[in-house]
């Protein structure tokens, strides 16, 4: 996995052998943030990265110049590999915590400008991530949710979807108050 832009751009980081994580393709990651480029100034957002795995996300907020990134994952293994990598990338606008994010989201007391959630494809409560996210009140006005999910998961008749897009394998559907 690579660091596409800000900072550290071309950045390559390898991950240990093992962590259970499934990384979103370079392909699919650049033309997520293309498309967010056009919605939020990144020097300007507070960014939570759900199931954050390898941190591949969290990283490229990070490099961009994002006022906080906070990634959340349930492997210990992960959250210190995510740690390590934002301390060696001096990225002191990071940091990982251990949690499960259906908890983390129901107990969260911050809003934050983008919210990206990549559970594992097999993952059986998609919908319950814009059911807590958006009854939580965690995003900011104008502030966005991103899901990562496979082509067999629908989100086009919930609150708050306004946008789905397919790169390969890789799918996104975003969510809004306000759009």
């Amino acid at each position: 996995m690579r660091i596409i832009s800000g900072n550290h751009r071309g950045k390559k980081i390898n991950a240990p052998e093992g962590l259970p994580v499934r990384p979103t393709t370079d392909m699919a990651k650049e033309s997520l943030f293309n498309i967010l480029n056009n919605y939020f100034f990144f020097d300007n957002i507070r960014v939570l990265d759900l199931f954050a795995g390898t941190g591949n996300i969290s990283y490229e907020f990070a490099a961009r110049g994002a006022l906080s990134v906070l990634s959340v994952d349930i492997h210990q293994q992960c959250v210190q590999f995510m740690n390590r990598t934002a301390n060696a990338l001096q990225f002191e606008n990071m940091r990982a915590v251990k949690a499960d994010a259906l908890s983390y989201i129901g107990h969260c007391m911050q809003q934050f400008n983008v919210i990206f959630a990549d559970p594992p494809y097999d993952w059986e409560q998609y919908d319950k991530i814009p059911e807590l996210v958006f009854g939580q009140q965690l995003l900011l006005p104008d502030g966005f949710l991103v899901i990562e999910h496979p082509h067999t998961q629908r989100f086009d008749t919930l609150p708050h979807f306004f946008q789905h897009r397919s790169y390969g394998k890789v799918n996104f559907s975003f969510f809004a108050e306000n759009l």
